[in-house]
């Protein structure tokens, strides 16, 4: 059995469902299938998602919602209309969404969950109407109905273990496929709550193991996942097979097929996730698998990504190595205002604090320099905003004594600085911190050496 989950641009127009109906009729072992809600049509169109956000503010502000209403629902009519459904269908998705107008929510943060979470699943509901009338056996399951649970913040949801618990006593009927809306759960006190970046991703990877299933398909607008950028390097090689662990390290640094947590289901489950795309199907895509299975890579470096959201925190004093505690204070101050950290290279006299740039503010990097200059005392310090990462992966990484060498050859040999470099301990990955305005010609130059 198959979990088979389609991105938004897959459900954006009836066009495109019908690829994504003849993909479901295709193989037989595509039983359950998960919905986004409809994307961009063409370039400078407005995400449904986005509109939904959009009626949850004038609600909240007690402004007309009446065009935004409109809005919505004829993206939902577009594609019924073109699958000539009975407008009856299309009248009933419309009085949910003006029935959210009249519920009561605890507060401002769980009707904006409530909201967005129906992009998902009214289009769940129009998918499942539209294989039923197509003579294709269909039934909608509802989150709830399935015993997704969540809890969390509800627009930041995490799974509640007793899912994966839920799921495994579901009856499937084996002559039917199951529409689910990706997206959200609900908790125990049955609110819905939303999961924050990779949503879809995230409910297929959930019902892929909660389900047992053989593969989880993936379904997105690109052929396969490329070992680095296209808009960065031209034509670059389409990765066949990957580990979890390579995903993960890429993901984190600026892969964008997923967020780098939405396959963690998948992953505690050992099921094979097979990224594909839904206009060109029959392509093999690429296929990320536990390690043991991975058996001989292909090549040494599986992928490069580069992330530009970084920045940095540079502090040096003399016989910093001797302090003792001083680590222990700069982590006391980070607590104080609430401050993660991303990596934290150190050298005797030196250390080096890189942040997720996104998560701060000015007014928070200002205290926090502050402090560090008042408890810690340096020699020197130093904020650095134009801080790149470049993250190279590799199963095979590990063994082969030569990448990091060649690394630093190709960027030495180009003028490009390297302000920190550093391999992580499961020795599959290189991380290279340097300026933002080398970033994409590092990308280009470590390609180079291991691609070309």
């Amino acid at each position: 059995m198959k979990v088979i989950k389609f991105g938004g641009s897959s459900l954006a127009t009836g066009e495109q469902f019908t690829k994504v109906i003849k993909i479901i009729k295709d193989d037989s072992e595509r039983k359950v299938i998960v919905t986004s809600a409809p994307g961009k049509r063409y370039t400078g169109d407005t995400k449904v998602t986005d509109l939904l956000i959009e009626y949850a503010k004038a609600v909240m502000d007690n402004q007309d919602y009446t065009n935004v209403i409109k809005k919505i629902i004829s993206r939902y009519h577009e594609i019924s209309d073109y699958f000539k459904l009975d407008d009856k269908f299309i009248a009933l998705l419309k009085n949910k969404l003006l029935n959210l107008a009249t519920e009561e929510f605890s507060d401002d943060d769980h009707l904006l969950a409530a909201f967005k979470a129906h992009g998902e699943l009214l289009n769940a509901l129009l998918l499942n109407q539209i294989l039923n009338f197509q003579g294709i056996k269909s039934i909608f399951l509802d989150p709830k109905s399935a015993g997704i649970i969540v809890h969390g913040q509800p627009n930041d949801a995490d799974i509640s273990p007793e899912t994966y618990s839920n799921l495994a006593k579901l009856d499937l009927p084996e002559d039917s496929r199951i529409v689910v809306p990706g997206f959200f759960g609900y908790t125990q006190t049955g609110n819905i709550y939303t999961f924050s970046r990779g949503g879809s991703d995230i409910t297929g990877a959930l019902l892929s193991c909660g389900l047992k299933a053989d593969l989880y398909e993936n379904f997105t607008d690109v052929d396969a996942i490329y070992t680095a950028n296209n808009h960065v390097v031209k034509n670059p090689e389409a990765i066949k097979k990957m580990s979890y662990r390579e995903m993960r390290e890429l993901s984190y640094a600026g892969f964008s097929v997923f967020q780098d947590e939405a396959i963690i289901p998948a992953v505690k489950g050992q099921i094979p996730v097979n990224v594909k795309n839904t206009n060109n199907p029959n392509a093999e895509g690429t296929l990320i698998v536990p390690e043991q299975f991975l058996f001989n890579p292909a090549n040494v470096i599986t992928g490069i990504a580069c992330s530009k959201r970084f920045s940095a925190l540079y502090i040096h004093r003399y016989l910093l190595n001797k302090q003792v505690g001083f680590t222990l204070k700069l982590l006391q101050i980070f607590y104080k205002y609430n401050i993660s950290y991303e990596h934290m290279p150190s050298g005797i006299d030196d250390l080096t604090v890189i942040f997720d740039r996104s998560k701060l503010d000015k007014t928070t990097i200002n205290h926090l320099c502050h402090d560090v200059k008042e408890i810690l005392q340096p020699d020197y310090l130093e904020w650095i905003d134009d801080y790149a990462i470049i993250m190279v992966v590799g199963e095979g990484i590990a063994h082969n004594v030569n990448t990091i060498g060649q690394i630093i050859d190709s960027l030495t040999q180009n003028n490009i600085a390297i302000h920190m470099i550093n391999q992580g301990a499961s020795r599959i990955s290189i991380m290279i911190g340097i300026q933002e305005a080398d970033a994409d010609n590092a990308v280009r130059q470590i390609y180079k050496t291991f691609f070309k």
